[in-house]
Formats: C-alpha cells, sequence, structure tokens
C-alpha cells in the first residue's frame, strides 16, 4: 500500500482529519481537500506539519462538477494518479421538514450525495484502468435508520449507499471496490460539544457498548478496506455504531 495516493475530502473536519493522520501512518500520500470558504487552512497544513505530517491540500467546492474535475485534475499533476478516494465531505441543515426551505434540501443534497458523483467521475476511470482503486463512502447511521429533523440529510446519506451498491456492480471485475460506512455517533469536535446532560442522558443510553465511538476506530475501517484483505468486500454498507442499529 505504499505510496498509493488517498484523497480524503474534508479532510480537515474532525473526523477527516483523523482519518488522513491515521492512512498517513499507514503509508499512504495523503492528499486532503477543504472548503475554499475555509479560512483557516493554512493554519490547519502549519499545526499538521508539526506533527509531522506534509499533507497536500487542494481547495474543492464538492458540490460543483467543474471544480471537483479541476481539483482532480491538479492533484494527479502535482501529486500523482488518485488510488483511493474517501468520500467524506458533508454538511447538515437539520430542522423539521415543517420547516425546511427548498435551499435547506438543495445544498445537503448537493454537498453530500451530488458531491460522491462529482468526485467519484473524476477518478474511476483511472481505477479501472490501471486495475485496483478503492472509492470508501462515508454515510451515517441516519441514512440507515431515519432520524428527527434530518430528511434532508438522511436522504442524502441513504442515496449514498445506492450509488455505492450500483457502481460496485460495474467495476468489481476490474480490481476497484465501492463500500459504505455508515457511523454512528462518533467522539469527534462537533459531538462533544453538545451538552453534557443530553448526551449522558440521551445519546449514549441508545449505544449498546455505552459509549461514543471513537474517531481511529473509523479510521481503521477505512484503512482495512483499502487493503488487499478487503478485495473481497465490494458494495457493502459497514456499521460503525457500537450496536445502535442493526440491520
Amino acid at each position: 500500500m505504499a505510496n498509493k495516493v488517498a484523497v480524503i475530502t474534508g479532510g480537515m473536519g474532525g473526523l477527516g482529519e483523523i482519518i488522513s493522520t491515521k492512512m498517513a501512518d499507514a503509508g499512504y500520500v495523503v492528499v486532503v481537500t477543504y472548503s475554499p470558504s475555509n479560512k483557516n487552512a493554512d493554519k490547519w497544513l502549519q499545526a499538521m506539519k508539526a506533527k509531522g505530517y506534509n499533507f497536500r491540500a487542494f481547495p474543492v467546492d464538492v458540490a460543483d462538477y467543474d471544480s471537483c474535475q479541476r481539483c482532480v485534475e491538479r492533484i494527479a499533476n502535482e501529486v500523482g494518479a488518485v488510488e483511493i478516494l474517501v468520500n467524506n465531505a458533508g454538511i447538515t441543515r437539520d430542522m423539521t421538514f415543517r420547516k425546511m426551505t427548498k435551499a435547506d434540501w438543495d445544498i445537503t443534497l448537493r454537498t453530500n450525495l451530488d458531491s460522491v458523483f462529482n468526485m467519484s467521475k473524476q477518478v474511476c476511470d483511472g481505477m479501472l484502468e490501471r486495475g485496483w482503486g478503492r472509492i470508501i463512502n462515508v454515510s451515517s447511521v441516519n441514512g440507515s435508520k431515519g432520524a428527527f429533523g434530518q430528511t434532508n440529510y438522511a436522504a442524502a446519506k441513504a442515496g449514498m449507499h445506492g450509488f455505492t451498491k450500483s457502481l460496485a456492480l460495474e467495476v468489481a471485475k476490474k480490481g476497484v471496490t465501492v463500500n459504505t460506512i455508515s457511523p454512528g455517533y462518533i467522539g469527534t469536535k462537533m459531538v462533544t460539544a453538545i451538552r453534557p446532560e443530553i448526551l449522558e442522558s440521551k445519546i449514549i443510553p441508545q449505544i449498546p457498548v455505552g459509549r461514543l465511538g471513537k474517531p481511529e476506530e473509523v479510521a481503521g475501517l477505512i484503512i482495512y478496506l483499502c487493503s488487499e484483505e478487503a478485495a473481497f468486500v465490494n458494495g457493502a454498507n459497514i456499521a460503525i455504531n457500537g450496536g445502535q442499529h442493526m440491520q
């Protein structure tokens, strides 16, 4: 696996950062993408460099096809062909359906679901030509079970796995695998910022193992799916939620 180029969209976020560092530790050449509106990208890169990680980073609007095309062309020219794609970028616009606007729906579907097409389209042909590739789509437990106030987010995350299954059928014989992972509540900064009394009374009681997941556990699953040992795992949706939702 050494020196394979892995692109992690949303790689500067809470979960994305851990995925990026753990994949770098595993020997991958890690490229992160970030939103053009992110004003802290240089600061993040400097902080990572201080920890020994010399990531390459490229701005991209994952909701925009042309932006994705330009980004992947730059990566190919400046770093190398993309052999692993982790579609991790995403947003939430949570509210009840009655309050949800068309704009709330559109931006969530475009960022969370259209992005999977936009990025995968740029790398899939090259993977097929080389006879090897990994596409890993980061969905959510709420795409499997639904969630109050998340019709937009849950629809996007559920649609992600429909994409996974269909593309996996098309590329299976060419050495390319496409899989979904569906994390539950993971101890990222966003989740741990929830008021402790809400975490303890509402969220953790839903999780049979009795705790939040660790970002490192999600990263470990992704690293496994990138490995040769996982070549027979294709079109799967792997739940990593502590038993909160079982299919």
